[in-house]
Parts: C-alpha cells; structure tokens; sequence
C-alpha cells in the first residue's frame, strides 16, 4: 500500500465527510497534488450515493478545496464497474494515486486493491491502522467544522441526525457506538477547516427517514438534507 509519494498527482475518493477529508489532508501536507474528487452519485444525479448530499455542495467543497470535482451516477448494482471507469479515467489524464479515508475494515481494503489495480492505479489509505478515536480528535484540534448527514437508527435515535460533529457529538454517542462511525453508525459533511479556501455555505433543510431495502440488512436511516445557502 503505497503512501502516494510526493511527486505523484492523486485523486480521493470522496464521501464529503470527514475521514476523506483528513485523508486528503494528510496526502497534501506530504507533499502529494491533489489534482481531483470523485464521487458517486444516484442513479439520478441528485445526491451523494451514501451520504445524501446534493452535488452543488460537493462542488462547493471541490472549489474551496482547489480540487477539480468528478461525479459518477450508479446503481449499487453497478458500484464497482462505474468505480473502475472513473479510476480509469484518472488514469488517462495522468493521474498516478487514489486516496481512501478507510482507517481499518479489511474488506474495504482488498477491494480497493482490487479496483485499483484493474485501472493501473496505485492505492493509498493515510489513516490505516491509526486508532479511531485519535484521528476524530485530531480532525477536530485541525480545525474542521462537520455536521452529521446521516445515521443509522440501528446505533443511534434520530436526533444525533443533523448535529454538528463536534466534543459534545462525541461525548454524547451511547456506549458501543465508534466514534468515527466506521461501522456505518453515522456519516458527516465537511464544511470548513484549514484545508477550505472559505467555508461552504448551506443550511439544513428538512429531515428524511429511509428504510434500507431487501436483501440489505434492515434498518432505518435518517438524513439531514443540505441545502446550498
């Protein structure tokens, strides 16, 4: 696993939220370009595949973040084959190294191994191994500003949703509950930071409450939807 050397131009990939984003950060404080974002996207463009984010404000993000922006519409069907292409993509433009924010889900690992090699691209993961609760305060005493988009109502009651992540966020998670939600408790939106030209604006529109679908392991989710302000 490489760790994207510094004469290497690099994407992320890009959730919006805050392990990407430390994940980017680490990256360009070694030296490495950040030259794009990619991110998936529903089937109908609208938002952010897993986080629910809508594109305008991934885009915001992109330009304070001086990256160019990618979006990729898939079905989770096909996740993968829409992934490849887009690394490939990156791959003719030049681009030599995909950034990951996973810290240590070893399936999450193999698999982006896997996508990578297929596109010639070679894989860095700057948070893997670290402890979870170390890197959550190191991306709080940096400086960057999150709010919580999303939660499983499996982990946690609606109102954590649309919170902001912050000490008291922490503080406040029920026992059991990883800090860092790397077990799908929970998923943020970056908004400012050292990283950010200036912050992104956007205000918090209505809650929503989605209920996963057969064969994906039941559960309700709640999302803060984000409106560009």
């Amino acid at each position: 696993m490489s760790n994207a050397a510094s004469d290497h131009s690099a994407l992320v990939s890009w959730s919006g939220g805050k392990d990407s984003c430390l994940a980017m950060w680490r990256a360009r404080q070694s030296g490495v370009t950040i030259r794009r974002l990619i991110t998936a996207m529903d089937e109908s463009g609208e938002s952010a595949r897993s986080h629910g984010v809508p594109p305008e404000l991934l885009a915001a993000q992109a330009d304070a973040l001086g990256a160019e922006m990618r979006f990729y519409r898939t079905s989770w069907k096909t996740y993968q084959e829409r992934f490849i292409a887009t690394l490939r993509d990156a791959r003719a433009d030049g681009i030599s190294h995909a950034i990951f924010g996973d810290i240590d889900l070893v399936p999450h690992r193999e698999w982006e191994e896997k996508v990578c090699a297929e596109a010639g691209i070679t894989p860095s993961l700057p948070l893997w191994n670290e402890p979870r609760l170390a890197l959550v305060q190191e991306f709080l005493s940096l400086g960057f500003k999150a709010v919580v988009v999303c939660i499983n109502g499996n982990y946690l009651s609606e109102d954590f949703c649309g919170r902001n992540f912050d000490q008291a966020f922490i503080d406040d998670l029920p026992e059991g509950v990883d800090a860092c939600g790397e077990n799908g408790e929970f998923h943020t939106f970056v908004y400012d930071g050292p990283a950010f030209a200036r912050p992104v604006a956007f205000r918090r529109g209505e809650k929503q409450r989605y209920e996963s679908p057969a064969p994906l392991t039941p559960a309700t989710y709640f999302f803060q939807r984000l409106v560009a302000a």
